[in-house]
């Protein structure tokens, strides 16, 4: 077998051994590495955010950003180093401790089920779980939406994009791209807390973010409605705010051909988003959907990897009797 070949097939062993883990597992329930890597954020941002002109609270956000993922991100490539055998254990955990398809799936589920039975208080608290927006008023359709959005955002976040920077860089890739998504959500408001001191953990996100983004939109438009997809891609993404979730969501809800988007409230300010997706009013069916949406997409990442080993394998093989 060729190098290429012996890499590919180390690295898709690997990626099933996490995504297995994480089917088996989910996220550990305690002592979860993301609690203690919350803690030390909050004391970052408490020692380092201390007012100042916009130049300085930026400044101080990049050097609370270095020293909460630098010296991580640097362990994980000494620990991979430190034994024959140990890129394979510190690989294939920090995988595990990266990927949210479980979790994200469950969460999904409850939100549908609670809908499909008709209870809106319990799809109202579990959509709460996983939705930064106000959900106390939602109806029975904005709450499918909601969930809806979630999933498919989410598939990038804690599936796709995870997925991607471990192919790319290993272990210590993928924990650069997990622990630049947590700092994003705790300090990338705009807000006059973090406008500036949360710029560069805002702006470092949306970089790693945006190959997989585009990526994952690719996935969900290949596994529907591809046509629709595409179309919803090119003339909605560019009006939505994230220049990441844009393309994800609007290709997801081209892909199910259901609506998402529009008014939602976030910490009491009522906004008016533009629409994504076209055809059926989100509904249980559609969170579902969402779902079944990620699930595929997992097992074609995996059927692309598979296949590029293979063909590795008999490209060295064709070479070596040349």
């Amino acid at each position: 077998m060729s190098a290429a070949s012996v890499l590919l097939t180390t690295l898709l062993a690997k990626c099933a051994a996490g995504i297995v883990l994480d089917r088996a597992l989910g996220e550990p329930r305690r002592w979860h590495p993301l609690v203690g890597f919350g803690h030390l954020a909050n004391w970052l941002e408490g020692r380092l955010n201390r007012g100042g002109g916009p130049g300085l609270q930026m400044l101080r956000g990049s050097v609370a950003w270095l020293l909460a993922v630098l010296p991580w991100v640097a362990l994980a490539w000494l620990l991979r180093d430190s034994h024959p055998y140990a890129h394979w254990v510190v690989d294939v955990l920090l995988l595990w401790f990266a990927l949210g398809a479980r979790s994200l799936c469950e969460h999904g589920e409850a939100v549908a089920a609670a809908l499909a039975h008709g209870d809106l208080d319990a799809a109202r608290t579990r959509v709460g779980w996983i939705v930064s927006r106000d959900t106390t008023a939602l109806d029975a359709g904005e709450v499918a939406r909601a969930g809806t959005e979630s999933v498919l955002e989410n598939g990038n976040d804690a599936v796709f994009g995870a997925l991607f920077w471990f192919i790319v860089a290993g272990g210590a890739g993928v924990l650069l791209f997990r622990l630049a998504n947590t700092l994003d959500a705790m300090w990338g408001y705009r807000n006059a807390r973090f406008l500036f001191f949360g710029r560069a953990a805002a702006r470092l996100d949306d970089a790693l973010n945006w190959l997989p983004a585009r990526l994952t939109a690719l996935t969900y438009a290949v596994l529907g409605d591809t046509r629709r997809a595409l179309r919803c891609w090119r003339s909605q993404a560019p009006q939505w705010d994230s220049p990441n979730a844009g393309p994800v969501m609007a290709a997801g809800a081209g892909s199910l051909a259901v609506c998402l988007g529009g008014v939602a409230t976030y910490h009491g300010q009522r906004e008016i988003r533009p629409q994504l997706g076209e055809g059926r009013t989100a509904d249980a069916g559609s969170v579902r959907a969402a779902i079944t949406l990620v699930r595929r997409g997992l097992l074609l990442w995996l059927a692309v990897l598979g296949v590029s080993a293979l063909l590795g394998a008999l490209a060295g093989g064709v070479l070596a009797h040349a």
